[in-house]
């Protein structure tokens, strides 16, 4: 059976299965778009929503450095760059590695 949700139903299932503490609203609804663009909105592309591995995929940081900060054996800022300066090293890094999602509030990282 296949059947298409809309970011509401998207939203719903993260509480029906007990993780909408995972994200904040406004990290899932950035997700939900990612998705939808993704794997398209005409249905070129099917996707089965699965809560759970999208919890273990993704995870939402305040920005960047906070994300880049995880992986301190393969990333390192220098310390004498301004904080913005830092924050654009650690966007850099990530962004040659995984998916970032970028939403008003901070961003979604997909896990490597």
């Amino acid at each position: 059976m296949k059947i298409t949700i809309n970011e509401s139903k998207f939203l719903d299932q993260f509480r029906l299965q007990r993780r909408s503490d995972e994200f904040s609203s406004k990290a899932l609804k950035a997700l939900y778009k990612h998705l939808e663009e993704r794997f398209g909105e005409d249905g070129e592309y099917e996707y089965g929503l699965d809560v759970i591995p999208l919890c273990c995929e993704f995870t939402e940081y305040e920005n960047a450095l906070e994300a880049a900060k995880h992986y301190s054996g393969f990333f390192t800022s220098e310390e004498d760059l301004s904080e913005g300066e830092q924050e654009r090293q650690a966007l850099e890094f990530l962004s040659h590695r995984t998916t970032i999602i970028h939403f008003d509030g901070g961003i979604i990282m997909k896990e490597f």
